[in-house]
């Protein structure tokens, strides 16, 4: 018998069903009942359960693409913080293949990077890399942290949120699997896209959440425009009483 709801939140130690139920990642058995064994969102699937984390931390997994920080160079090595118990280290062979050169002048501590996880150890040491379309640098714009787990909703089904929010802002928006959103344009639109990316982050559990989106960024927007719209008027009537 299933006792909550697809979607509900539950703390650990609930109930989630009993009998012919299977446990699944964020649940575990005990007899024949199936628990949560932390805050976060069931996930109901036929016969199997299990529960997503609210709150988490990025696990890399190869062929990932993230975006880090560079923390730290050493001799043949940049150190970055990839939002994650795990720091990545992106070596210098991945850059400059056999070539020796001086690693602070192609990056340095505080540079923002493209990434993918190349390689996970068993003491999770972090190896990332920078093949592949898109990777690099990134010059400009803000980052927005998130929470890994809700990166599905802000993509959306088939990229549908990410482009939505891209589209009518015009941004350069860029999701780390890792929970950090590198978003470019202008300032004002940045501060939007920052203010939307964290109602999606708030609210990715509940239904209906795409249309709320499109109204917040209708409304958003629109306001801007009035505005932008009534700047340029003041602007005309001042010029006319200067002439």
């Amino acid at each position: 018998m299933l006792l909550i709801e697809d979607k509900q939140i539950v703390v650990p130690g609930e109930i989630l069903a009993e009998g012919d139920f299977h446990s699944g990642r964020g649940t575990f058995k005990d007899a024949d009942k199936v628990c949560s064994s932390l805050v976060g969102l069931v996930a109901v699937r036929d016969k199997k359960i299990s529960v997503i984390p609210l709150q988490s931390k990025y696990i890399p997994k190869r062929g990932d693409v993230v975006i880090g920080k560079i923390s730290d160079i050493r001799f043949s090595m940049w150190n970055l913080d990839i939002n994650s118990p795990y720091s990545g280290i992106l070596p210098a062979a991945e850059v400059f293949g056999k070539e020796k050169r001086e690693l602070n002048r192609a990056f340095d501590v505080g540079d923002v990077l493209f990434l993918r996880v190349v390689d996970v150890d068993e003491v999770k040491k972090v190896k990332l890399g920078l093949k592949g379309r898109g990777l690099g640098k990134f010059r400009g714009g803000i980052l927005i942290h998130i929470t890994p787990t809700k990166v599905p909703r802000l993509i959306g089904k088939k990229g549908s949120m990410i482009n939505m929010i891209k589209d009518q802002t015009k941004c350069e928006v860029v999701v780390g699997q890792n929970g950090v959103v590198w978003v470019k344009g202008k300032p004002e639109m940045e501060r939007i896209v920052q203010k939307v990316i964290k109602t999606i982050e708030e609210e990715a559990h509940t239904s209906g959440l795409t249309d709320r989106i499109k109204n917040m960024l209708f409304e958003l927007l629109g306001e801007k425009t009035e505005k932008t719209e009534k700047t340029n008027k003041e602007e005309d009537f001042e010029e006319e009483l200067i002439q």
